[in-house]
């Protein structure tokens, strides 16, 4: 097998990948892997059709992905929403997807946007029954993607199941890319194993060595990997939906309810777990003529209402309940340090708040400091507590943050992260299609 690992990582062919998608031409070409009009037959003939029956049917200028996830739904998470925004869109301009998650498979969909969800075989996490780890073994995801046929495989935050992907495109010489979203490692330190997150990043870069590229969502992340000696990194950040959050959803009736003596509304809004360090809102008590209101669910809700029992705790929102009660607030805190984007940021900022958060990680890319919120030194919670003391107190500071904040989303659409997206499949296809089979990519480099 080791073999048919480094033919997908030819370091000839990686150096020439290493360069901006925008020098790449646009639209259909024969030079390109993915829009030649031999690409379905040759997408045939690399995978070829398993035991379970023909691929499905390839447009000439369709793309064919096949998506691993370590979660997906009914699970909601940065990593389900992120997926279900990239099937939107590639059902929307004529592509074909399959995606392969672990779960329940009496909760788990069949399909999401007219594409297969396959439901692996899984275990739920210890502790966490939320979270599924899959057992699925490397030669049922071969099989799987051998009946698809892809051209690319795309690994979403890949660890356990992930892993495994890359071994099972490696093997069937697919090019796979790689969407980093979850510090793992870094959660063992968070959770007192420290002694494994050493593992953890040996698995990092175990994985990250076998795909074409690995895509950061933010400067941090990516410079993050790099000295952890990932190879091939470059940046995909995420697109928010403008309409959907949005100033114009604040509700009177929702704000009179949660502070019925005009309060300013200091909010929360993600899974509440040790990770997320929502236990850092208890620094916020007791700031004159405020409420603190926790959005979300979570292992640690007990402890948070025993700590902060004058919050309002809203549990887990969905549909149109979620853009009403984050546009309903007046400021945003996002407690968590080991954010490597932090979608909740770019939520906020599309409902017109200002943000408050730890200068760590995703949201350092993401706060203009003094004009869209402020960052705070990790674990200064005097800091903190200043900063959100001080947009308290100045409604017209507030306001004018807020303007900010929503103004600075304004080009950050799903629409246009798809599209860059699909760009680096390109990429991943052509590099893969060049790769020759002889050694294997040892280098660590930033992709432009």
């Amino acid at each position: 097998m080791g073999a048919s690992v480094r033919a997908v990582v030819n370091p000839s062919s990686l150096s020439q990948s290493v360069h901006s998608v925008h020098s790449m031409p646009a639209g259909p070409n024969a030079s390109d892997p993915l829009t030649a009009p031999d690409a379905g037959a040759r997408s045939a003939r690399r995978h070829p059709a398993g035991s379970k029956g023909s691929p499905l049917p390839v447009t000439i200028r369709g793309v064919r992905v096949a998506i691993i996830s370590e979660s997906f739904l009914p699970q909601v998470n940065g990593v389900t929403n992120s997926i279900l925004r990239i099937l939107e869109h590639l059902r929307a301009h004529g592509h074909q997807a399959v995606v392969l998650a672990p779960g329940d498979p009496a909760e788990a969909p069949r399909q999401y946007a007219g594409f297969p969800v396959i439901t692996l075989s899984s275990v739920t996490w210890p502790g966490y029954p939320d979270v599924r780890v899959s057992t699925t073994p490397q030669w049922t995801l071969e099989r799987y993607l051998n009946d698809f046929g892809p051209d690319v495989v795309h690994l979403a935050s890949p660890f356990m199941i992930g892993y495994k992907g890359a071994l099972a495109a490696a093997t069937l010489g697919i090019p796979a890319v790689a969407i980093y979203q979850t510090d793992i490692p870094s959660y063992a330190g968070r959770y007192g194993l420290g002694h494994l997150e050493f593992y953890g990043w040996y698995r990092v870069r175990q994985i990250h060595s076998l795909v074409v590229a690995t895509y950061a969502p933010s400067t941090y992340s990516r410079d993050q990997l790099v000295s952890h000696g990932v190879p091939r990194v470059g940046i995909w950040g995420r697109g928010v939906d403008k309409v959907r959050f949005d100033p114009q959803k604040r509700s009177p009736e929702l704000r009179e309810r949660w502070a019925p003596d005009g309060e300013t509304i200091i909010g929360y809004m993600g899974r509440l777990a040790t990770e997320k360090r929502v236990k850092d809102m208890a620094a916020l008590r007791g700031i004159p003529g405020t409420r603190i209101v926790i959005i979300g669910h979570g292992p640690d809700r007990e402890d948070l209402e025993r700590e902060i029992p004058e919050a309002v705790f809203t549990g887990g929102l969905t549909g149109e309940d979620l853009p009403r009660a984050l546009a309903s607030m007046d400021i945003f805190c996002s407690t968590g340090e080991l954010e490597t984007f932090c979608q909740a940021v770019q939520e906020a900022k599309a409902s017109g708040l200002p943000v408050i958060s730890p200068r760590r990680g995703g949201p350092i890319d993401l706060i203009d400091p003094s004009r869209t919120g402020w960052l705070y030194e990790p674990g200064d919670m005097a800091e903190f507590r200043r900063h959100v003391q001080d947009l308290a107190g100045d409604p017209y500071k507030r306001a004018a943050m807020g303007r900010a904040a929503r103004a600075s989303i304004e080009n950050r659409t799903w629409e246009h992260l798809c599209g860059e997206l699909l760009e680096h499949y390109r990429e991943a296809v052509r590099v893969g299609s060049l790769s020759s089979g002889a050694g294997s990519a040892t280098g660590t480099q930033q992709l432009a």
